[in-house]
């Protein structure tokens, strides 16, 4: 039995999760074309053939888990090994001749309450040498190879942002620019559903129509949603934010590579245009708000082409939460552009002003949790946490009176807001690290740059207290996205080390990247292409390689989402039911719960190894 692809991938999708049936399974070969209600492939065929090197399926099983990509010189280097031995286990450390350079005994940590793993700790970060294709010998066991090489973050990071140009909606995609994803234009009034040109609302939300064509689909699916949007373009702004030289210096795979626009910025204006369409016009009820999201009115196939989408496209409700997003994105965007694009910032400006005022008016439109057919609600009920970012992002670029006392009045502004991830749903970190970082005339300023410093050293703590160092211990499992919200937590410690220059806040973004890597309980790397085991069949429409052959896996530098201890997929509720939190992950395009690619979680892993590559 093939159990159903149901293509809900958020948290607000978890509604529609009763309707699902298990059915038969489906013959191979699957197609390009359309689905039933569950995404489930139906018809033959497939028109475009696309090259993709694909990793092998049986990579040998170690008990010596190692960052699979490699470790920075100069860095921490730390790996976890699994035995039931209560006593300190020989180590060896030998380069690609096998000649042993570092030699001593693991620390033995016990049961590892996320795992369900006795565990030893082995340090080899006294050794400062460079190569490649190093081991680690345990008692023994070798692990997988791995480099020590101040580079070693360098294309993950290019990667890592050049993963948006083939999520782009409304172009056509260049094979010589991404080579093996080329595909038609999506979305577009020439599609099968007459695409984003000319959409309607959905029935009883409003009169009109929009050209909502571009901007970047959201994940596996051919939804675009602006509250996620909003995150994921403000975290890749952020990379360029905190580092301009580096990222002017970062040449990444998309057309305007050359223009006088860092690379990072034309990316991230693909989806800012975007994101203003999605405004009501003015003259319109609710002028100035945004919509929610523009989806299709129902379930698309599981592989679908965006070129050969069928369904109709709707405009779903404006909503708080997608106004402020827009309002704090596009004011960012004001002034990262205004260097390079004047009046392009202006009109930013403008927009992200028009926005904010607007949501003042509304402050309490939500989106329906309900709302999940055909895409994910994203419903958010409490968008206190919106309003301080949005205002945040204005008074940082214009430096209004207003705004700042918006942020001061602001009950979140003296809150701790790093006892958790922030992600979609709870964005105020995004307003606390940017008034931490950049320049502005904020009264309080000093202990906001505090507050960071705080929120970083109990990821630190964290980190010390795992026995695969990761900086993230929720009680009660794993959560949906827990990769990303470890590199958000990671991205709240390279914080701190922009404001204090300290080297333990920048060796602990590079150790706690050797969790995603492949340091973990499945001694998986859960990047594409990064790793001898690493992630390759991420719920996605498009990439689908693992369902038709002719078809692609996603591009390298892509994340998958991580363990997830809800298993909400059938797939994964089946196979790894009371699974301890670390294990409840498996590489399956139909495990939407555990391993989806998203625009959001990408711009998180963008933004950590942007910063390890330009700390190395």
């Amino acid at each position: 039995m093939r159990l159903p692809a149901f293509l809900q991938s958020r948290k607000g999708r978890l509604a529609a999760v009763a309707a699902i049936v298990a059915v038969p399974a489906v013959v191979l070969p699957i197609v390009f074309s359309g689905g039933d209600e569950h995404g489930l492939p139906v018809g033959a065929g497939a028109d475009t053939a696309y090259a993709f090197p694909v990793t092998p399926d049986h990579i040998p099983d170690t008990p010596v888990r190692v960052n699979q990509v490699g470790y920075l010189p100069d860095g921490p280097k730390r790996a976890t090994v699994i035995s039931d031995s209560s006593q300190p286990l020989p180590w060896q450390l030998k380069d690609n001749a096998g000649k042993v350079v570092a030699s001593g005994e693991s620390q033995p940590r016990g049961m590892d309450p996320s795992s369900g793993q006795n565990t030893h700790v082995v340090d080899f970060s006294s050794y400062r040498g460079t190569g490649h294709t190093y081991t680690l010998e345990v008692d023994g066991k070798a692990s997988l190879p791995f480099d020590l090489d101040p580079k070693a973050y360098q294309q993950l990071g290019v990667d890592a942002l050049s993963f948006y140009y083939p999520q782009r909606s409304g172009i056509a995609i260049d094979g010589k620019i991404a080579p093996g994803y080329a595909r038609k234009a999506g979305h577009v009034a020439e599609s099968p559903g007459g695409g984003d040109s000319k959409v309607p609302c959905q029935p009883g939300v409003c009169d009109y129509t929009l050209d909502v064509t571009g901007g970047w689909y959201d994940a596996g699916d051919h939804g675009k949603y602006v509250v996620n949007g909003g995150i994921s373009v403000a975290q890749l702004m952020s990379s360029y934010e905190r580092s301009p030289k580096a990222a002017e210096a970062r040449g990444l795979r998309v057309p305007e590579h050359g223009g006088k626009t860092p690379d990072v910025l034309a990316e991230a204006r693909w989806e800012l245009d975007f994101l203003t369409k999605m405004q009501v016009p003015a003259g319109q009820p609710l002028a100035g708000m945004a919509h929610h999201k523009i989806a299709d009115a129902a379930w698309t196939g599981l592989p679908t082409d965006p070129a050969a989408d069928t369904q109709q496209r709707q405009l779903h409700a404006p909503s708080t939460a997608a106004t402020l997003n827009l309002a704090a994105a596009a004011a960012q965007g004001a002034r990262v552009f205004e260097p390079y694009d004047k009046q392009y910032a202006e009109k930013l400006l403008n927009v992200a002003k028009t926005a904010y005022a607007a949501a003042q008016a509304h402050p309490t439109m939500y989106a329906s949790s309900s709302d999940s057919t055909g895409s994910g609600a994203y419903d958010d009920s409490n968008v206190s946490d919106e309003f301080y970012w949005a205002a945040a992002e204005l008074y940082i670029t214009t430096g209004d009176k207003q705004y700042g006392a918006d942020v001061t009045a602001s009950p979140l502004h003296k809150a701790d807001v790093f006892d958790r991830a922030f992600d979609w749903q709870n964005t105020a970190a995004l307003g606390r690290l940017d008034l931490a970082t950049v320049k502005n005339q904020l009264a309080d300023r000093d202990r906001v740059r505090q507050s960071v410093v705080d929120g970083a050293d109990r990821f630190l703590k964290t980190m010390d207290g795992q026995a695969y160092g990761q900086p993230y211990a929720p009680e009660g499992g794993y959560d949906w996205a827990s990769n990303s919200q470890m590199l958000n937590n990671l991205a709240v410690v390279g914080t701190a080390f922009d404001i204090t220059g300290k080297a333990k806040y920048r060796d602990g973004v590079a150790g706690g990247m050797d969790y995603i890597l492949g340091r973990n309980a499945l001694n998986q790397s859960y990047v594409t292409g990064y790793g001898e085991k690493a992630s390759k069949n991420q719920h996605s429409r498009w990439y689908a390689h693992q369902l038709d052959p002719k078809l692609p896996n996603p591009p390298r530098g892509t994340l998958a989402g991580g363990p997830n201890s809800q298993l909400q997929d059938e797939v994964a509720s089946a196979a790894l039911r009371g699974c301890k939190p670390q294990l409840c992950y498996m590489d399956d395009i139909q495990s939407w719960s555990t391993n989806e690619l998203t625009i959001n979680w990408n711009a998180s892993l963008a933004w950590v190894s942007t910063f390890v590559a330009d700390n190395a």
